[in-house]
């Protein structure tokens, strides 16, 4: 039976969503962090990791980011296995004080700055990141970084599996697909799409043009096809995915975040979790916690990793969500009252998850089990190299919370 809690510890102006979930928005008490706050929290991370032993390399390595060689890439981008996988037998040590629990899961776009990864790494006590395109699980590209604890043997896929190509996953647009358009997957699926100035630009281009157009045309429609995933629905016709299209694509059902605003579809779903990526990686927690799982979710998003556990079959006794996005945090409640029986509790801004409020969540659930999260990549990523300003842009900068909290609750739960 679903759970409500008024909780005695709710910080003035917290608000409470009584007969569905627990809903706890909480104002910031933190000001944005800047230079100096991060020196702080660094210094505080060198005196907790002398406490846990300190990390084999970390503490021979400076914390400010400096000096960074960029992490290289590896070629093809499958992680340490995929599904089905057994060619390769792939083995990892994790230093000392990030074995778990709690485990945790951190993702990024793999495609960073110069020297990022370095960083979250030295942070994230030294764990070599999993890099993976999700075009090796799905019909689409997704190319992410993870820094986690979990195991890394015995994984499972998801089932049924996803569909692997664009004609798989959506047969119906092979009619009209060219010849000359050798397009198998789909690109990164973003938080926008194609205008319909594009659109009609591309018709009008073929359809002044011979059978097949010239290689000039052919390009210039590659170019934007390519750019936004746009899908063949007529003779000369392309169009941008449809949400629920992209929903599929992402591993969430349909209409997942239907109801609010076809734009906020689009960006919700491109700021997710690959769902099959992510449901790959949290498959080794079944077996290991068959009566559920208490999680604290950061930057949860619209709940890809709560969704990825609920397709593996992991029972969430309690999710602690920090979200900031107030349609985010509605398409989540939305989704957890039809399908889940655990408690929700949802907090707005991760600068006000301070030490002791972790802790006293820590003393109420008997710690946590997983925390699960990506920070934003607005300054890592795209194509304005004017805002990709690395770890130190104003949302990327959130990430040293993501840090902040592991380490509060690795603390919290070390002393109980």
């Amino acid at each position: 039976m679903k759970q409500i809690w008024l909780l005695p510890d709710v910080a003035a102006g917290d608000c409470h969503y009584g007969n569905l979930s627990d809903y706890e928005v909480t104002g910031s008490c933190f000001d944005s962090l800047g230079g100096r706050k991060r020196a702080r929290l660094m210094e505080g991370s060198k005196k907790r990791r002398k406490r846990y032993g300190g990390a084999a390399q970390g503490n021979r390595r400076p914390l400010d980011g400096s000096h960074e060689e960029p992490m290289p890439l590896p070629n093809p981008m499958i992680g340490f296995n995929l599904p089905n996988d057994r060619l390769r037998s792939v083995t990892r040590r994790l230093p000392q004080q990030a074995i778990g629990p709690p485990f945790f899961y951190y993702e990024n776009v793999a495609l960073a700055p110069k020297g990022v990864w370095a960083t979250i790494s030295r942070f994230l006590y030294d764990i070599e990141p999993e890099f993976v395109d999700s075009k090796h699980l799905c019909a689409a590209a997704r190319k992410r970084g993870y820094i986690h604890n979990l195991p890394i043997e015995n994984r499972f896929p998801l089932l049924p599996l996803p569909p692997k190509t664009i004609f798989e996953a959506f047969p119906h647009y092979k009619k009209w697909w060219p010849s000359w358009d050798p397009r198998r997957q789909l690109n990164c699926l973003q938080t926008s799409m194609s205008s319909a100035k594009l659109t009609e630009r591309i018709q009008c281009a073929l359809a002044s043009s011979g059978n097949p157009p010239p290689k000039s045309v052919q390009k210039y429609v590659m170019d934007e096809c390519r750019k936004w995933n746009l899908v063949w629905v007529g003779k000369n016709k392309v169009a941008h995915l449809e949400p629920d299209e992209v929903e599929y694509l992402l591993g969430f059902p349909r209409d997942h975040t239907r109801g609010v605003g076809k734009t906020e579809r689009f960006k919700s779903l491109g700021n997710s979790f690959q769902v099959d990526t992510v449901a790959y990686h949290l498959s080794v927690l079944k077996d290991m916690y068959p009566n559920g799982v208490n999680v604290l979710s950061l930057f949860t998003g619209i709940g890809g990793g709560e969704v990825a556990l609920h397709r593996l079959g992991i029972h969430m006794k309690t999710v602690v969500s920090v979200e900031i996005g107030e349609v985010n945090r509605r398409i989540l409640r939305g989704w957890w009252d039809q399908t889940q029986t655990g408690t929700l509790i949802e907090i707005a801004d991760v600068k006000s998850l301070t030490d002791d409020r972790i802790a006293t969540f820590v003393r109420r659930f008997g710690g946590f089990d997983l925390v699960i999260g990506g920070s934003p990549c607005n300054n890592l990523a795209g194509s304005n190299r004017h805002h990709r300003d690395g770890l130190e842009g104003e949302q990327s900068a959130l990430f040293y919370h993501y840090f902040r909290i592991v380490d509060a609750v690795k603390s919290a739960m070390g002393r109980m």
